[in-house]
């Protein structure tokens, strides 16, 4: 049985699905015509959900979409919530706030992190680029703010709710390799590969060389599908299972 037939929907999709309902007319944008993987959502004739990796991991992240995001097939968030599976999915509203995500953040196992650059941080704010240590008891949840650029910051900006949390602050040291859509400055980085620095900051280097891989795979095939020029890595499928395999003889 391949794993496309048993994977079940995780936060992603489900939050894909309500963003759905709540359209009065069908989410149409470049490619709507395709027909889609109903789980990677990529067109079916280049579908990665046979070679989804097994991961375990201690880390949990709150996904913080702005309105559309989640309906979009290049969305790269959906590749976190594939790998980590603690992972939480809700849509940004600049009026209100979803009670089910404050309940989220207020409880007692979590240490909530919000992951933005640290030059945004009013002065008391605490920033750190590694994973500080943690009160006992204590998990980290990672805050991602999910949208363009623009979007991202707006987020940050109008969402007092999560003010009073730390961030988790990185400095690319290389320009995204994220092809699929064009990025304000190179060295913006997708919402996933943003991901594989947050997992290796936490002291989870396999889960990050992972999500890495699991990114470049899907930035692969998604342009193969749109039939445009191909910038992504050939070898994305290749990489992926020798890493797997030589992790798995350890």
């Amino acid at each position: 049985m391949s794993k496309q037939a048993i994977r079940k929907k995780h936060a992603i999709h489900r939050l894909h699905d309500y963003r759905k309902s709540l359209s009065s007319r069908p989410f149409r944008s470049r490619g709507c015509s395709v027909v889609r993987c109903d789980y990677c959502r990529l067109a079916a004739d280049f579908c990665t959900c046979a070679s989804l990796p097994d991961t375990d991991s201690d880390a949990s992240f709150v996904l913080l979409m702005y309105d559309d995001e989640v309906l979009k097939p290049s969305n790269t968030a959906r590749l976190i919530a594939d790998l980590v599976p603690d992972t939480h999915a809700f849509l940004w509203r600049r009026t209100e706030v979803d009670p089910a995500l404050i309940a989220l953040l207020q409880q007692p196992q979590w240490q909530p992190f919000v992951v933005f650059p640290g030059h945004y941080a009013e002065p008391e704010r605490p920033v750190h680029e590694l994973l500080p240590s943690l009160a006992k008891g204590k998990r980290p949840l990672f805050i991602m703010l999910d949208g363009s650029w623009r979007e991202a910051c707006k987020m940050f900006r109008k969402s007092p709710y999560l003010d009073g949390y730390p961030l988790l602050s990185f400095s690319p040291e290389q320009a995204s390799g994220y092809q699929i859509r064009k990025a304000a400055h190179s060295n913006q980085l997708a919402t996933a590969e943003v991901a594989a620095r947050v997992l290796a900051a936490a002291g989870e280097p396999h889960n990050a060389q992972l999500m890495q891989l699991w990114f470049e795979l899907f930035s692969y095939r998604y342009q193969q599908a749109v039939h445009q020029i191909n910038q992504g890595r050939e070898d994305a499928l290749e990489r992926l299972d020798e890493y797997i395999n030589s992790t798995e003889s350890l």
